[in-house]
């Protein structure tokens, strides 16, 4: 049986901007599966047209878990955008029950 291989990113600052060919190259994917991810609304880059877009280090972290969902769990591109949505949420929730707890 051949060995998994994760794709494993480190999320760059905010303020760190990746343009589609870097993104692509970080994330070793083509250019139409991150013009996929956008059309969904599960990447929101500064700029008119792919030449000009512009990622924020956030993108990379959610491209990981996109393709991390399709790859060990089958997930479609929907599934992984609603996937996306919900661990957010959660992320904003856990950051609120943090404050109120201090």
């Amino acid at each position: 049986m051949p060995e998994k291989k994760y794709l494993t990113v480190d999320v760059l600052d905010d303020n760190y901007e990746l343009s589609l060919a870097d993104l692509c190259r970080c994330c070793s994917v083509q250019a139409d599966t991150i013009i996929a991810m956008v059309e969904e609304g599960m990447l929101s880059p500064a700029g008119l047209s792919p030449t000009d877009w512009r990622f924020s280090g956030t993108a990379l972290h959610h491209v990981e878990i996109t393709l991390n969902l399709q790859r060990d769990l089958h997930v479609n591109l929907a599934g992984a955008a609603l996937a996306l949505e919900l661990l957010e949420e959660i992320e904003e929730l856990r950051c609120r029950l943090r404050l109120l707890g201090s």
